[in-house]
């Protein structure tokens, strides 16, 4: 009889196979289009200021020059990857011309942010759980708060918290704030109201009280709504605080970094920052993911 072997029985190094190779052929396509783009965009460019448009050369000599433009429409990815490797290695992490010195910036930023917009979010998802009038009268208005544009909202909340003498972490933290309470919200709202009937009743027979029955029952069987709501927050919470970099004219952060290579055509400077940015989204979501299957799984093993 033949028999067949789970996925869990296979090598670790033939699942890890298994799993990788999607990834790295999507990658692969990914680079190729990337090329093939950065070519077709740069090559008007090319032809007009460094190729002599009546002169012989043909398409290899294109290519080359498309892929070695200082100021190309689209950075090619190796070209990205040298800038970046040169802002790493080239300066001390304290410059600012240093990427990683602009990640801590935006990082600090976004951590204060998604610190406060997590306690905010657990505050009022209690709220909402446990009275009737601040469901009706707290949640439309929370959801509609995601409906007014962050870009539009930002410099309203700079200036005003400017005027009231906050500056530097406190006011994009804020901006990173207003993104993450949402998400985190909503989950603990859904996440509070999960237990079933029988296990209420089971912490009424046993004359807990309101705070007892939160904390025993409602805010572990919340934890699997929390974890993926967190993950969405830090992330959201990351495009706050580049998005409130923007309008005050920062000098430090990966928004203020997007915003001088903007002014100054400097589109390799451009696309650093953002491969630098989704590097520091992508850590940012794998701890939150760690700190999940940790959690989760020691519950689990309890």
């Amino acid at each position: 009889m033949a028999t067949t072997t789970s996925a869990a029985a296979r090598p670790w190094g033939l699942r890890l196979r298994m799993q990788g190779l999607p990834v790295l052929v999507i990658l692969a396509l990914t680079l190729m289009a990337w090329y093939a783009l950065a070519v077709y965009l740069n090559a008007p460019g090319t032809i007009e200021r460094v190729l002599d448009p009546k002169g012989p050369w043909n398409w290899r000599d294109l290519v080359e020059a498309t892929l070695a433009m200082q100021r190309p429409v689209l950075p090619a990815p190796h070209q990205v990857a040298l800038d970046l490797y040169s802002s790493l290695v080239d300066w001390p992490v304290d410059s600012p011309r240093n990427l990683l010195f602009h990640v801590a910036v935006t990082g600090q930023s976004t951590l204060v942010g998604f610190t406060m917009g997590t306690v905010l979010g657990l505050v009022l998802s209690v709220c909402i759980v446990h009275s009737r009038t601040l469901d009706r009268a707290l949640l439309p208005w929370i959801v509609a708060s995601q409906s007014v544009p962050v870009l539009a909202i930002a410099p309203i909340v700079l200036v005003i918290l400017g005027s009231m003498g906050f500056s530097g972490v406190a006011p994009k933290a804020v901006i990173a704030m207003y993104l993450c309470f949402f998400p985190v919200t909503v989950a603990m709202v859904q996440g509070l109201r999960s237990p079933q009937v029988i296990e209420s009743e089971m912490m009424h027979t046993y004359a807990a009280s309101r705070w007892q029955a939160l904390w025993l029952l409602r805010l572990p069987a919340a934890l699997p709504f929390l974890f993926p709501a967190l993950r969405v927050g830090i992330a959201a919470g990351l495009v706050g605080a580049m998005v409130a970099e923007l309008p005050t004219g920062a000098q430090a952060g990966l928004g203020a970094r997007l915003l001088t290579g903007s002014y100054y055509g400097q589109t390799v400077q451009i696309w650093s920052a953002l491969v630098m940015s989704a590097l520091l989204g992508l850590t940012l979501t794998g701890v939150m993911a760690g700190l999940e299957t940790l959690v989760l799984g020691k519950r689990r093993q309890a």
